[in-house]
């Protein structure tokens, strides 16, 4: 290869490889501008390790998630050792103090002075030495309150123990303290649902176990064959709506279930009650709230057909609707006033549509309000009732 052409493709590389190098100088200057001026980065971080600890603290004070969550924690105060303890036992020790039995006991007699006092203590000098923490250094103690309430303590070591410290300590135990109330009101969330699945037990225990034995009891002279049919159909549907586990079904489950209370309603209505079912195949699988549309259905038949001398039809539909499952019961009973049925969903007004109401609630509470139920009706005009279910939820069970 001639001398020239080894210089110029030299050149050439040379050349390609500032361009390089200049390329990744520029992205790299402006990633640091659009992050902004050093305060700007600063905030950002801090938001960015507050956000890390919070995971760790949704399910409360525990000693997994404090020990978590403690590890962020001690970054954003950035002392030497952090500890935290709930009213019983010290739940995480972070830092370069060495952890040990006896000094968690001395730290938790410090701590429940804290707790009884409800206000932050610094322990210096002969205080912390008569505590036997005769380490050097200084130890902080800040309550963290829950509604008003001391129900654990957050504590650093340092050298010394500044009033910016304080003020800082301060700040990120009632941080913790605002994610300790987040989860209890988590826990009071499902403690609630719960209560309102009770609630649909009970409104569908005295009506319709009623109605059905009654049903059961026409045909044991009759038809014994029928009657015990029916029985283990009437098993069948109270074992699955006063199951103990869980709070969310499958669509397929929850249609199982109302099969079986439709053929137990057919026994009592006859020819008077037709169903028509309009499934999509591939919504069968959705996760939903366990007895959301049960409650849906047995208002059809209560305050339709019961409340009609004619026949009585009632629709149950499924379709595929994107992201969502859409999910609707029509039936074409008397119907409701429009302004009463805004005061029932409210919390307005009593009435005999609780069922509505809860399962409305629920959705709410799961999915969002987007998610509500929306009713369709007029006194005189039937009802129909649409529920619409995300297809994907990672959180949830059947």
């Amino acid at each position: 290869m001639p001398a020239a052409v080894e210089v110029a493709l030299v050149c050439a590389v040379a050349v390609l490889t500032l361009a390089a190098v200049a390329a990744l100088g520029y992205r790299l200057s402006r990633s640091q501008r659009d992050l902004g001026s050093d305060a700007e980065r600063a905030a950002y971080a801090t938001l960015h390790t507050a956000s890390l600890a919070s995971r760790h603290l949704r399910a409360g004070l525990t000693p997994a998630g404090a020990s978590r969550a403690s590890r962020h924690l001690r970054g954003l105060l950035r002392c030497e050792t952090l500890l935290m303890t709930d009213t019983a036992a010290v739940l995480a020790w972070e830092g370069a103090l060495p952890d040990s039995s006896m000094r968690r006991e001395r730290i938790l007699v410090a701590s429940r002075g804290v707790l009884d006092s409800g206000r932050t203590k610094v322990f210096r000098g002969p205080v912390l030495r008569a505590l036997g923490l005769q380490d050097g250094g200084e130890l902080l103690i800040c309550p963290l309150r829950v509604n008003a309430q001391a129900v654990g303590t957050l504590g650093v070591f340092a050298p010394s123990i500044s009033a910016g410290l304080i003020r800082a300590t301060n700040d990120v135990a009632d941080w913790v303290a605002a994610q300790l109330e987040l989860a209890e009101l988590d826990t009071n969330r499902a403690l609630l649902m719960e209560a309102e699945v009770k609630a649909l037990r009970a409104q569908i225990s005295p009506h319709f176990i009623y109605n059905s034995l009654n049903a059961i009891a026409s045909y044991i002279n009759t038809d014994p064959q029928r009657a015990r049919e029916l029985v283990v159909e009437f098993a069948d549907f109270t074992r699955y709506s006063f199951r103990r586990h869980g709070d969310f079904t499958t669509l397929a489950e929850e249609l199982q279930s109302i099969d079986r209370y439709l053929l137990l309603e057919r026994a009592r209505f006859g020819e008077r009650l037709k169903v028509s079912l309009q499934i999509s195949p591939e919504v069968l699988g959705t996760v939903i709230p366990f007895l959301s549309l049960q409650p849906l259905v047995e208002n059809s038949v209560r305050h339709g057909l019961d409340s009609i001398d004619g026949e009585g039809r009632i629709t149950i539909s499924a379709r595929d609707a994107g992201a969502l499952a859409e999910i609707t019961v029509e039936d074409n009973g008397v119907g409701m006033d429009p302004e009463k049925l805004r005061a029932l969903l409210a919390g307005h007004a009593d009435g005999d549509h609780v069922g509505l109401r809860n399962v409305d609630l629920r959705l709410r509470q799961v999915y969002g309000d987007a998610h509500g139920l929306v009713i369709d009706t007029a006194e005189g005009a039937g009802t129909l009732i649409t529920m619409r279910i995300p297809k994907s939820q990672p959180g949830h069970r059947a």
